[in-house]
């Protein structure tokens, strides 16, 4: 072989060398900007985890309290119809306490009556 051309090839492999040297290089650079982004995207996703967990669970007790707050509602009707029943019965004049329910009061008001009402 020619020294001129092996000159030449050496020449065009150490070129070649270089060229593929900075292919690395720029593929190492693509991996690490690759690397830097997954991880700040599994930060991310996990502070947006616990965020969701925590409206979730807000949710959660929101929806308890809309229920506890209904069935309360419905035993404020339920006692307050109740106790209109009892006032309109003892004004018709009717005894509502323990000791004389439903007998007619026959000497004005009755305290036993009117401590069951006032409570």
């Amino acid at each position: 072989m020619n020294k001129q051309k092996m000159f030449q090839q050496a020449t065009n492999i150490e070129e070649q060398i270089g060229k593929l040297l900075k292919e690395v290089g720029s593929l190492r650079e693509s991996i690490v900007e690759l690397l830097e982004e997954n991880k700040n995207l599994t930060i991310e996703n996990q502070h947006l985890r616990l965020q969701l967990e925590r409206l979730n669970q807000a949710t959660s007790l929101l929806e308890e309290n809309e229920k506890e707050a209904k069935h309360e509602e419905k035993q404020k009707v339920a006692v307050g119809e109740g106790y209109d029943n009892l006032a309109r019965l003892y004004q018709e004049g009717f005894h509502i306490c323990n000791l004389h329910f439903g007998s007619l009061r026959k000497e004005g008001d009755c305290l036993f009556c009117l401590s069951f009402l006032n409570k």
